[in-house]
């Protein structure tokens, strides 16, 4: 699904409500704040030395270089305030780094932001999605390989067998598995349906969890991001789900560079999408979180090969208090038959008068199976695909 019809400069205004129905993104960003301002700690900082000591930095080193490698290789390829964090370039290409930089220059440190325990997922979050590492499916875009890692900011111990969740919208500003007003072709139904650009998984010994999707596109109001989850208290179903009856730990968002937000805008499909453009000084949620002290949101990258088109390792640190666990009321709950809405569901807040439908997420052998990680144009595919 491409948004490609024009936006009026009214419309385009009041569409910041629409975009994401609901809720506006002052609703969201208020009570990110909210939770930043009560927070005992914001940043990783404290724990470099201990992951260091622990050897966890020498094997962040040696999996991100492998991470890299393999994708080159599938591809034929050889404290801070906001104006800081703006200012900042996290692309290390641009820093004279190239595949035989040393591992432990281009990998060593520690960027990393705070998830929130208060389960704020916006209106776009659909229950029962598949555990999975690539998310891609039909979806055309800059490939983006992402490696996230998840860190106890009480302990500084990397926390294992834990279930990061990723979604976010396509190349043009849309998202799959939800209809609604703000959110492209509200005429099509079947988006209910997809699932593409959304995954889930379990984090290995270090913390780590690694994806294979798209660059996000933008939409009315804000700017390319990611939304992130992670499930502490949660079992893996026979169908390769967390099942819909599940709760979520933490909920946050991260985001790119603008330089290389206006590079992949410049390529194809994104150039197609007609939404204004938010950029990163503009997208108030971002300044929430870029402006809190020891939080730099963005996440580091190195281009695979000459160009943006060729594809983007990723990477990042996240730091969560593990002892929180909220219920989650999502937008759409995907069971066997497709997407069916939650009748009570409403921005913000952990749980709510929402429930599951009666019924089960999608099973093994359902009419629904979990799409085939080789289709579309993720990092690694054959360049016919």
């Amino acid at each position: 699904m491409l948004f490609t019809k024009a936006v009026s400069g009214l419309a385009a205004l009041a569409s910041i409500v629409a975009a994401h129905p609901g809720h506006d993104v002052a609703q969201e960003a208020a009570e990110r704040r909210e939770y930043l301002q009560s927070v005992k700690r914001t940043s990783l900082a404290h724990c470099a030395d201990k992951l260091k000591a622990r050897g966890t930095s020498a094997r962040n080193v040696a999996r991100r270089q492998a991470a890299v490698e393999k994708a080159r290789q599938k591809r034929g390829l050889k404290k801070r305030d906001f104006d800081d964090v703006l200012a900042t370039n996290h692309n290390k290409t641009d820093l004279g780094y190239t595949r035989d930089t040393d591992a432990a220059t281009l990998f060593a440190g520690y960027k990393s932001c705070l998830l929130t325990p208060e389960v704020t997922q916006g209106p776009y979050y659909v229950a029962g999605e598949y555990v999975r590492e690539d998310v891609v499916e039909d979806q055309a875009g800059v490939p983006l390989l992402m490696d996230y890692q998840v860190i106890d900011v009480e302990s500084c111990e990397p926390i294992p067998e834990v279930y990061l969740e990723i979604w976010h919208c396509n190349s043009t500003g849309v998202y799959g598995g939800v209809v609604a007003n703000g959110n492209g072709d509200t005429s099509d139904a079947s988006n209910i349906d997809n699932t593409w650009l959304r995954g889930i998984q379990a984090t290995d010994g270090d913390g780590v969890a690694q994806f294979e999707s798209i660059f996000p596109g933008h939409y009315v109001g804000r700017t390319a991001h990611i939304h992130v989850m992670v499930h502490t208290n949660a079992t893996l179903q026979a169908n390769e789900t967390l099942g819909l009856d599940n709760y979520a730990s933490h909920v946050g968002q991260t985001f790119f560079d603008q330089t290389l937000i206006t590079a992949v805008e410049k390529t194809e499909p994104y150039a197609s999408n007609t939404q204004p453009l938010t950029t990163n000084e503009e997208d108030g949620i971002m300044a929430q979180e870029a402006g809190t002290e020891g939080v730099d949101p963005i996440m580091e990258y190195t281009l695979l090969g000459d160009s943006i088109e060729d594809g983007l390792f990723a990477w990042i640190a996240f730091g969560i208090d593990s002892s929180r666990s909220e219920a989650i009321n999502p937008a759409v709950y995907l069971q066997e038959g497709g997407g069916v809405v939650n009748p009570d569901a409403g921005f913000g807040g952990p749980g709510g008068p929402g429930g599951a439908p009666t019924g089960s997420a999608p099973p093994a052998e359902s009419a629904i199976t979990a799409p085939e990680t080789g289709r579309g144009r993720g990092i690694g595919r054959d360049a016919e695909e």
